[in-house]
């Protein structure tokens, strides 16, 4: 992959990085309010919003970690190297997940095998 590419790609990575943390920020300020309500069914819905929220903040939390360690393959020099083959990771297979380990051969094949397994 040239340089040109890296750039582009630790650009990205930097962004979702900055946007998946705002938004993390975001949820602990509206976490924070405190709110009073006369109807028991008014609060089961905010409480399941305020669930479901967490889940996404949950699973914002993992996408946060797997950036960090792709830029941190950016700067040990193994950003785009598949895991498993150790052939080189497709640049639109990167543009359309830059946090990707695997190259498209190794990811079909290990969701086939999930799929036998019933995972």
């Amino acid at each position: 992959m040239d340089p040109k590419d890296i750039e582009y790609f630790r650009n990205l990575l930097q962004k979702m990085l900055e946007e998946a943390q705002s938004k993390g920020e975001a949820t602990l300020e509206d976490m924070n309010e405190m709110e009073i309500f006369a109807d028991p069914a008014d609060r089961a819905t905010v409480e399941s919003d305020r669930t479901f929220t967490l889940r996404l903040r949950e699973r914002e939390r993992y996408l946060i970690k797997k950036i960090q360690e792709a830029l941190q393959r950016i700067e040990e020099g193994e950003y785009g190297m598949c895991e498993d083959c150790g052939e080189e990771i497709g640049v639109p297979r990167l543009k359309a997940r830059p946090v990707t380990t695997l190259c498209i051969h190794c990811k079909s094949k290990q969701e086939t095998e999930e799929n036998l397994r019933g995972e």
